[in-house]
């Protein structure tokens, strides 16, 4: 201040001493205002936008609606899933895209049905294909991965366990967006003889490391793959942790298909008696270790889990197999028994606990809704069948309205909206028995029957296991709410080229990449026998 400044405010205050205690009051407001901005602009230099969530996929082989404790098992051999279901949220209503392995496993990796993906066959009409070590072709070079899309959010990703998109290196997991791979390409099948058939490989990255049976033994149900798959999973999830990258594994053990095993810490440990029980037991436990090193990492506020299953328990070998609780028939079939699954999504400080939901859900919708999650749009140029179930999830909506879609290869059997299923196809088997002690006149048929002109409509709420057809006013009104999707949905419909059409004994695993650094290559056919793949249900 200047001094005749200071001198006017001295005579009209009458204080002399008011002078220099203003200045300190001012230098004092200008530092306190200097001070905010400085801390403003610190704050705004070091907000980041929030990181994108790890996501971690449980997908189980075979394994039933009915063998959670959480929905009733009578063995309750499966604590750690249930108490991931106490602690996230429960479908009660979750269904994969298929009733067999493959077909399911390339619409959870893409969000789309396996008729627009390519999984399926047009050899027969309505009839499951998979990947034996025979088929030529594997997931289409077209199809984008979860494991592509969320590498461009900067995610390092992973494959435990089964893969079975096509064993051909061209369609292995490292040429499709992964960064990690320790498994196998198919399911555990065999022993061979290494002649007129090869044992199947067991890769680490691009690699093979050794053959199952050979080099990786079952022996009286007895193996330490799964021990080995969960040890992969913390070892994964604990480097990423440190490092501060966002990360995707796809933890997905084969254990409980058939022929089951287990490690001798779990065998012969269940009360049901059986291998596959044993085999619960294990993958369970594994489900409870890598919840628990996410808590321990401090990570999982930041990590979405979900638990699921690939299609239903397998019901053709009765007791010896899985649970699929009330609903009817099992694996390879459109039925709920083949093709509703165990669903719990799980992030603790993101999904409330303790929360039940009837809203209908798909494996597709685990692709969509992390995508959602990493901030990455969806491509325009085709068409998801999943939806985003983030607003569910979250709280934000009860439901949201949507269709599900029961497809046994190039055919779509039944539809599903709200309570009410609608078939318009049906068919078990004329030689398998998939619905064991279940039969339903008219519904689970030896043959494949065409019902479009007169559809069976159940309402799944209060009939899951499908036993009693609606007839008069509330079939009418069943009709009237699944018709119009389905009329839509076939309307838009373009079908992806199929690529389980063609098998030849030529492409067999008879020398994966890696196997000359193990001396494990076995001779190659001189001779193609490429036809078309036989396939019968």
């Amino acid at each position: 201040l200047r001094s005749s400044e200071s001198s006017g405010i001295n005579a009209e205050y009458g204080d002399s001493n008011l002078t220099p205690r203003l200045i300190n009051t001012f230098s004092l407001a200008m530092f306190l205002f200097l001070l905010a901005l400085t801390a403003v602009s610190h704050h705004h230099c070091v907000v980041r936008a929030a990181a994108p969530p790890n996501v971690v996929i449980m997908l189980m082989d075979d394994m039933g609606w009915g063998d959670l404790g959480v929905h009733g098992n009578w063995a309750k051999e499966t604590p750690n899933i249930d108490k991931m279901a106490s602690e996230g949220m429960l479908f009660t209503d979750f269904y994969s895209a298929a009733p067999i392995c493959s077909p399911s496993r390339a619409s959870l990796m893409t969000g789309r049905l396996p008729i627009r993906n390519g999984f399926y066959s047009t050899n027969r009409h309505g009839v499951n294909a998979y990947t034996p070590q025979t088929i030529v072709g594997g997931i289409d070079e077209h199809e984008l991965l979860l494991s592509e899309l969320l590498k461009e959010a900067g995610y390092k990703s992973k494959i435990i366990g089964k893969w079975h998109l096509g064993h051909r290196p061209q369609y292995l997991p490292l040429n499709r967006g992964f960064d990690e791979f320790v498994g196998s390409p198919d399911c555990h099948f065999g022993p061979f003889d290494d002649v007129n058939q090869p044992n199947i490989p067991v890769f680490r990255d691009d690699k093979m490391i050794g053959r199952y049976y050979t080099n990786f033994t079952f022996h009286n149900g007895i193996s330490n793959l799964t021990q080995m798959y969960i040890k992969e999973g913390l070892d994964f999830i604990e480097k990423n942790a440190k490092s501060e990258t966002p990360f995707l594994l796809y933890w997905t053990p084969d254990a409980n298909h058939q022929p089951s095993y287990s490690s001798e810490m779990f065998h012969q440990k269940s009360i049901r008696g059986t291998r596959y029980g044993d085999s619960v037991m294990e993958v369970d436990y594994g489900v409870g270790q890598i919840l628990g090193k996410l808590k321990d990492l401090g990570i999982d506020k930041n990590t979405l889990v979900v638990f699921t299953s690939d299609n239903g328990a397998e019901t053709l070998i009765k007791q010896k197999g899985g649970n699929n609780g009330p609903l009817l028939c099992g694996k390879q079939t459109t039925f709920d028994g083949g093709m509703r699954e165990p669903g719990i999504f799980w992030w603790p400080g993101k999904i409330a606990p303790g929360q039940v939901t009837n809203q209908l859900g798909t494996t597709m919708d685990i692709f969509v809704t992390a995508a959602r999650l990493a901030g990455l749009p969806l491509p325009s140029d085709r068409q998801y069948d999943g939806i985003d179930l983030w607003p569910v999830l979250s709280g934000e909506v009860k439901n949201i309205d949507r269709a599900v879609w029961y497809y046994r290869g190039n055919e779509m059997f039944a539809a599903r909206v709200g309570k009410y299923k609608v078939h318009y196809w049906t068919w078990s088997h004329e030689h398998y028995e998939f619905c064991p002690g279940q039969r339903v006149s008219n519904l689970t048929t030896f043959h494949q029957v065409n019902r479009t002109l007169d559809p069976i409509v159940i309402d799944m709420e209060n009939d899951p296991g499908e036993k009693y057809f609606l007839n008069g006013s509330h079939r009418k009104t069943g009709l009237q709410l699944v018709q119009p999707w389905v009329d839509e949905h076939k309307a838009t419909l373009v079908p992806g080229e199929p690529s389980l059409n063609y098998c030849d004994k030529m492409v067999m695993n008879w020398a994966p990449p890696g196997c000359e650094e193990i001396n494990y290559c076995l001779p190659v056919p001189s001779t193609s026998s490429i036809q078309k793949c036989g396939w019968d249900h």
